[in-house]
């Protein structure tokens, strides 16, 4: 089994750790990673309602990950985003989130880790509606040692982003994350974990500006902690 790591564009710029986190995962599993060349999938263009710049992008995913069986990400929103090209039948059935990834192929749920924190998962829109992860991030966070996972009220509202949605409207977009930091400071939990950085990059925006000691966390970044 060849696995090529997707690590997106703002995870390779803004969060490097959860690339890491993620290679730490799949490497103590004994998944054979590929060295591959990194590429947009195109995601900010669909979004932005020009699908037609996005198919150069995704030519050349095929191209850098055509030696793969799996292209696996810590990101939900890009690997709906590839999903979504269907006349790529091929490309799309490589593609994983890394906790559909960790449970539907490698069939596990425990992967050894331990994090001993109060936390709260915001189920991002993709991962619901676009990848429909169903509830492999919870089968996950339910084996982690030492963990206390509060349910979220409201978890599958959305934040707010949206990625240029938050741009374009941006009253609405902060009405949306006001509301989820309500829900989210009710938990009292320490952390607030998600499958996408770019919800948690919106939502700790807002966390802070409210001096809230809630910290947000990638959920492969919890997988790969074993000392708690």
């Amino acid at each position: 089994m060849k696995v090529g790591l997707f690590a997106t564009c703002i995870n390779s710029i803004y969060f490097t750790r959860t690339v890491t986190a993620t290679q730490t995962v799949l490497e103590r599993l004994g998944v054979e990673l590929v060295e591959t060349e990194q590429v947009c999938c195109g995601q900010m263009h669909i979004n932005s309602g020009y699908p037609d710049l996005a198919k150069p992008l995704v030519d050349t995913v095929e191209k850098n990950f055509k030696d793969c069986d799996f292209i696996v990400a810590p990101s939900a929103s890009c690997i709906g985003s590839l999903r979504e090209h269907e006349d790529r039948p091929e490309l799309v059935a490589k593609c994983f989130d890394l906790s559909e990834f960790l449970v539907d192929v490698l069939k596990v749920t425990d992967v050894g880790a331990t994090f001993n924190h109060k936390v709260t998962l915001h189920t991002t829109c993709h991962s619901l509606r676009v990848a429909k992860l169903g509830d492999k991030p919870q089968q996950l966070l339910r084996a982690v040692r030492g963990i206390e996972l509060i349910e979220l009220p409201e978890s599958d509202s959305c934040c707010g982003f949206g990625g240029t949605f938050s741009v374009k409207n941006s009253d609405v977009s902060g009405a949306m994350l006001a509301d989820k930091m309500r829900n989210i400071s009710s938990t009292k939990a320490e952390y607030v974990v998600s499958a996408d950085n770019s919800c948690l990059m919106h939502i700790g925006g807002g966390l802070q500006r409210e001096r809230s000691s809630i910290e947000v966390i990638h959920l492969a970044e919890i997988l790969a902690k074993t000392n708690g």
